[in-house]
C-alpha cells in the first residue's frame, strides 16, 4: 500500500483513520499467567535493532556486533546511516555512535533478547550506571507485527519516541513509500497519527542533523567525516597511457608524485588513483597488470609528507586490486561498475571495512555507450532504481549503508541530454531512492563531470583540457543540487567554485 508517500506528511488528515486499521493488524505477546514467556518459533520475523557505543573504538564495536549477530541467527538486511550524538540522560560521558539495522530471525523475542545480551556481555559490557558509558548497546525496537510486554522485555522499546538518536536511524531503515504490512504496523505503533514520520518531525526532524546534537558521519580512515559540513574535492590521478584527458602524463613515479603534491597544495581532500582507463572503448587490463601499475606509485605517494591528513582512493572494479590497495594504505574503493564487473567485489569490500563509491553504469567501458545501454525513458528515475538495486546487493554482502557513497555515473552509459538531466535532477534521484531507503537518500553523493565529452560537445571543445571552464559550471550546478563530493582534474579552480557554492548553501539554510 502506498499510504505514507512523503517523508514528512504535511497534514495529519493524510493518515486519518489508518492508525486503528494498522493497530488491528498487530498482535500482542504477553507473559502467561505462570510468568512463562510466549514465544514465536520457526517463522521468520522482521526486526529492528538499535545500536549504540561510546567506549573504545566505537566503529570497531559496531562491526564486531554485526558479525556476532550474523553468527547468532540474525540475518541483517539493511543498515541505517551512522550518527555521532551527544549523550542523553547522563551527559558527562563521551559522544555516542548510533545506528540501527533491519534483520530477519527465527528467534523468539525473548530468545533474541538473550542473544543480544550475550553479545553485549561478550564485548565487555558490564552492569554500571544506567544510561552510562558502554562499549555496545543493543535494543530491540520492533519485532514483526507484535507488541511484546513482559517483565524482561517491552516492544516497542518504551522510550523510543523521546530519543532522536533512536528515531533518526529507525527512519533510515524505512522508505518514504510504505508498501509493506510489517512497516505499516511499525508506523501504527507510533504515538502519532502520522506514524514514525510524524514522530520524527515532532522531535525536530532533519533540522537536528548537522548540529552539535547529532551528525551523520562517514567513517574515513581514522576519522568520522561529517560530509555535510563542506563539499569535498577528489583530485584525479590517472597513471594510464590511454585516459581520455591526461593519458600518459603521469606514468612515471616522479610525475605522479609531483601531481599529487600539486593537487594537495591546491586543496584536494582525496586523491583518486586510477591505473586502468575507463574511457569508452578502453581495452581491459587484468587485475595483475593493474596492480603492476598501481602499487609502485601508491607506495611512493604514501611516503610523501603532504599526504598526512589526506585520503587516498583507488579507482578499480577488481576486488583483488581493492584488497591489495587497502593493505597498502588506500582508504576508499571507487568502483565505476558498482560491483557488476567482479562478483566478489561487494563481499571483499565488506570485509575490508572501508568506504565504497558505488557508481551507476550499464555494461562495461567497451559497451557502455552502445544503443542498448543508453536507452532511458526517464534517466533520473532509472538511474535511481538501478543504483538502489546495487546498494541492496552491496548491503546483503556486508557493506553497511554508512560506508556507501553513491555516484549517478555522469558520462557512463549516458548521452549528453542524460548527463544534463542528471546534473539538474540530483534531488529527484535522492527522492526516488528515498521511496525505498531513506538511509541511501541521505548517503554522500559524488559526481564526476570533469572534462567529459558531453561538455566538449556542448561548448565545442575537442581538447579535453580546454573543458575546465565547463567543468566548473557543471560542478557548480551539481553542488547546488546536492552533490557532496566532486571528482576533478583541475583542483584549484574547482575548489573556488565549491567554496562559493558552500557559502551560498549556508546562506540558503541559514547555517
Amino acid at each position: 500500500m502506498n499510504i505514507f508517500k512523503h517523508l514528512a506528511p504535511p497534514a495529519k488528515c493524510r493518515f486519518s483513520g489508518l492508525k486503528n486499521c494498522f493497530r488491528a493488524r498487530a498482535s500482542s505477546l504477553h507473559s502467561s499467567p505462570d510468568n512463562t514467556s510466549v514465544e514465536v518459533h520457526n517463522q521468520e520475523q522482521e526486526v529492528v535493532i538499535a545500536m549504540g557505543s561510546n567506549v573504545g573504538d566505537r566503529l570497531h564495536n559496531f562491526d564486531e556486533a554485526l558479525g556476532l549477530m550474523r553468527k547468532s541467527g540474525i540475518d541483517i538486511r539493511g543498515h541505517s546511516c551512522l550518527y555521532e550524538t551527544e549523550p542523553a540522560y547522563v551527559t558527562n560521558q563521551p559522544l555516542f555512535l548510533n545506528s540501527a539495522v533491519r534483520a530477519v530471525t527465527k528467534l523468539g523475542p525473548h530468545e533474541l533478547l538473550g542473544v543480544l545480551k550475550k553479545i553485549e556481555k561478550d564485548m565487555g559490557r558490564t552492569d554500571g550506571i544506567r544510561y552510562g558509558p558502554r562499549p555496545i548497546d543493543l535494543d530491540i525496537l520492533f519485532y514483526g507485527k507484535f507488541r511484546v510486554q513482559s517483565e524482561l522485555l517491552t516492544i516497542p522499546h518504551e522510550r523510543i519516541w523521546e530519543r532522536p538518536f533512536v528515531v533518526a536511524p529507525l527512519m533510515d531503515l524505512l522508505g518514504s513509500a510504505v508498501d509493506d504490512d510489517v512497516v505499516s504496523c511499525w508506523h501504527s505503533l507510533s504515538k502519532h497519527s502520522g506514524g514514525i514520520f510524524e514522530s520524527w518531525e515532532k522531535l525536530g526532524g532533519e533540522a537536528l542533523i548537522g548540529r552539535n546534537m547529532m551528525k551523520r558521519v562517514l567513517p574515513l580512515g581514522k576519522c568520522l567525516c561529517d560530509w555535510s559540513s563542506k563539499t569535498h574535492i577528489m583530485g584525479i590521478l590517472n597513471i594510464t597511457p590511454d585516459s581520455f584527458s591526461d593519458g600518459g602524463n603521469f606514468q612515471s613515479i616522479e610525475a605522479a608524485v609531483s601531481q599529487v603534491r600539486l593537487m594537495i597544495l591546491e586543496g584536494a581532500d582525496i586523491i583518486d588513483i586510477g591505473a586502468q582507463s575507463t574511457r569508452p572503448m578502453a581495452p581491459r587490463l587484468s587485475a595483475e597488470e593493474e596492480l603492476d601499475r598501481l602499487i609502485p606509485v601508491l607506495e611512493a605517494v604514501l611516503k610523501i609528507p603532504e599526504v598526512e591528513g589526506k585520503f587516498l582512493s583507488v579507482d578499480t572494479f577488481y576486488s583483488e586490486v581493492a584488497s591489495e590497495a587497502v593493505s597498502k594504505g588506500i582508504h576508499i574503493i571507487n568502483d565505476v561498475s558498482g560491483g557488476q564487473l567482479d562478483s566478489n567485489m561487494h563481499g571483499v569490500v565488506g570485509s575490508l571495512r572501508v568506504p565504497y563509491v558505488l557508481m551507476h553504469m550499464r555494461g562495461d567501458p567497451s559497451t557502455m555507450q552502445n544503443t542498448e545501454n543508453t536507452q532511458y525513458s526517464n534517466v533520473c528515475k532509472e538511474v535511481a532504481s538501478e543504483l538502489y538495486s546495487r546498494v541492496r546487493e552491496a548491503e546483503l554482502k556486508g557493506i553497511p549503508a554508512w560506508r556507501i557513497i553513491i555516484d549517478p555515473g555522469i558520462g557512463f552509459s549516458k548521452k549528453t541530454q542524460h548527463n544534463l538531466d542528471i546534473l539538474m535532477g540530483l534531488p529527484f534521484i535522492r527522492k526516488e531512492i528515498g521511496m525505498r531507503s531513506l538511509a541511501m537518500s541521505h548517503a554522500p553523493m559524488l559526481i564526476g563531470p570533469s572534462r567529459k565529452r558531453f561538455l566538449g560537445d556542448i561548448c565545442d571543445r575537442a581538447d579535453a583540457v580546454q573543458r575546465d571552464p565547463a567543468t566548473i559550471a557543471s560542478v557548480t550546478a551539481g553542488v547546488l543540487a546536492g552533490a557532496n563530493l566532486v571528482r576533478v582534474h583541475n583542483v584549484r579552480d574547482n575548489l573556488d567554485a565549491v567554496q562559493l557554492c558552500d557559502a551560498l548553501l549556508r546562506r540558503r539554510f541559514n547555517i
